[in-house]
């Protein structure tokens, strides 16, 4: 006898995707694009961006390349980054690169308690930047003309409302 288990996995073998994208991670600021973050930093051998990060927010993803982990912090654009980078790869002669990361940060209106009537400013205090807009108590929104992604709202929301997409960095 055949299981209804068995007959629903046997169609997802025709559907499975011929290939596997890559993620796209958040890097860290004062960087000059994807193309030098791939090409440089897996040949870095000290990786001092990582232990150079008072927020402890910066690890080595699969490909050995730096990237921001915002589960716990956020990235206050310090510039020890960039100081530590043996490579040039972080530089601070790219300080208009730092003025926001490589992605886009959205509230999801069904998963944040404030779009459902509880007064909740969680991420709203630590936000530098006044990103994050209330209409009245609740309803927040994050205006991405102020945002820099700097990922503080994300580490602090109770309820893992806040999640972002990253893009290429140019």
């Amino acid at each position: 006898m055949i299981e209804r288990r068995e007959i629903f996995s046997s169609f997802g073998k025709h559907f499975t995707p011929t290939r596997e994208e890559s993620p796209i991670w958040v890097r860290p600021p004062y960087g000059g694009g994807e193309s030098l973050f791939q090409s440089e930093c897996p040949t870095c051998e000290n990786k001092a961006c990582v232990t150079s990060c008072d927020e402890k927010i910066i690890f080595i993803d699969d490909k050995g390349v730096p990237a921001l982990s915002f589960e716990y912090n956020g990235c206050t654009f310090c510039d020890a980054c960039a100081e530590a980078c043996p490579n040039g790869v972080l530089t601070l002669e790219r300080e208009e690169t730092a003025s926001r990361l490589n992605a886009l940060f959205r509230i999801s209106t069904q998963d944040c308690v404030a779009h459902d009537g509880v007064i909740c400013f969680a991420c709203k205090e630590p936000c530098l930047d006044d990103a994050i807009l209330f209409n009245g108590l609740f309803n927040p929104v994050i205006d991405d003309q102020k945002c820099t992604a700097c990922g503080f709202c994300l580490a602090r929301c109770p309820t893992q409302a806040i999640m972002f997409e990253a893009y290429e960095s140019k």
